[in-house]
Parts: structure tokens; C-alpha cells; sequence
């Protein structure tokens, strides 16, 4: 029994300066900072609706240094999904992901039914280093889904976390709490089978 089994676990890994902590404080508090300031390890919760219940959002924000890989390889076995954050300006952080990745799959076994994002972040910058069809491109090598976003603008920031929410099949999850679900969403459970025991 997993400790707190209320809490669903998302991982935030990426090199420094890529703006996971921007994302998450976007997502959490909906506020953005221009100025940059390195993280050790930060977790932040967020409620959310889990199976027409609720539960924790627990979000872990990493450090961008690999100066701590047992904390790294402790947020991994913990987690239930994780968002790999590169920015578009950046070819460099893009390439950092990569034991990151590998690291994740020799820790968990195999990606098939855990929840992993691809984030190019920075995508109002005019200066890109990586293209979308590239990013895209290692997102279907790795089996995982990709978006773009902007922390700076507020650019899909809730529909990466509403996106990853909606890749867990093993829980039905989504950000509003309310009971109203959409169409996609039920038609979504439809296509998976979902049974009910009478």
C-alpha cells in the first residue's frame, strides 16, 4: 500500500534555466518571475478530481544540476508521471533529457502505462535552437507525448498538466473538481471499457 494513496506524484526533471520552476509556479499559483533562481527540490500540491473523488496533485521540482542523483533517482521511484522540460532555445537541454529518460525506464521498467510529457518550454522566444518536428520526433522514439508552452505567457500551461492527467489510464483523473464531465471525457471512457461492478 503505497503511502498516502490519495496523492498523485508528478515529476518535473530538465536542465537548469529551462523554466520548470516558471511552469509549475505558473500552473500553481498563476504567477511568473523574470528573474532566475536555481531550485534544490521543491513540491508543490494542488488539489485535483481522482476517480469522482479528489486527491493531491503533489508536484516535484527538481534541481537542474546533476549534483544530487540519489534525490533524483528517490523522485523517480516515487512518481507516478513525469514532465521532461526542455527550452526551444536550447539544443543543449534538449540532449540533457536523455539520461534522464533512461534513468526513469532502468528505474520504473518501461514507460508503456506511465504518464510521460516532452515540454519544449520558451516557445514565444524568436530565437530557437530546437524544432518542433525534432522535439516530435524523440517524443515518438520515447513513447511519450509532446507539447509546447510558455510559462512567460501562460501558453498551454494548464493543458500540459490537464494532458498528463488524461495519459494515466490506471485513475480517472482531471483538474476540475466539479462533477460535470466533458463529452471527450466520457467518450474516452467508453473506449477504454470502463466496468462497473453491480
Amino acid at each position: 500500500m503505497p503511502e498516502q494513496s490519495n496523492d498523485y506524484r508528478v515529476v518535473v526533471f530538465g536542465a537548469g534555466g529551462v523554466g520548470k520552476s516558471s511552469l509549475v509556479l505558473r500552473f500553481v499559483k498563476g504567477t511568473f518571475r523574470d528573474t532566475y533562481i536555481p531550485t534544490i527540490e521543491d513540491t508543490y500540491r494542488q488539489v485535483i478530481s481522482c476517480d469522482k473523488s479528489v486527491c493531491t496533485l503533489q508536484i516535484t521540482d527538481t534541481t537542474g544540476s546533476h549534483q544530487f542523483p540519489a534525490m533524483q533517482r528517490l523522485s523517480i521511484s516515487k512518481g507516478h508521471a513525469f514532465i521532461l522540460v526542455f527550452s526551444v532555445t536550447s539544443k543543449q537541454s534538449l540532449e540533457e533529457l536523455g539520461p534522464i529518460y533512461q534513468l526513469i525506464v532502468q528505474i520504473k521498467g518501461s514507460v508503456e502505462d506511465i504518464p510521460v510529457m516532452l515540454v519544449g518550454n520558451k516557445c514565444d522566444e524568436t530565437q530557437r535552437e530546437v524544432d518542433t518536428r525534432e522535439a516530435q520526433a524523440l517524443a515518438q522514439q520515447w513513447k511519450c507525448a509532446f507539447m509546447e508552452t510558455s510559462a512567460k505567457m501562460n501558453y498551454n500551461v494548464k493543458e500540459l498538466f490537464q494532458e498528463l492527467l488524461t495519459l494515466e489510464t490506471r485513475r480517472n483523473m482531471s483538474l476540475s473538481i466539479d462533477s460535470k464531465r466533458t463529452s471527450k471525457q466520457k467518450r474516452t471512457d467508453r473506449i477504454k471499457g470502463k466496468c462497473t461492478l453491480m
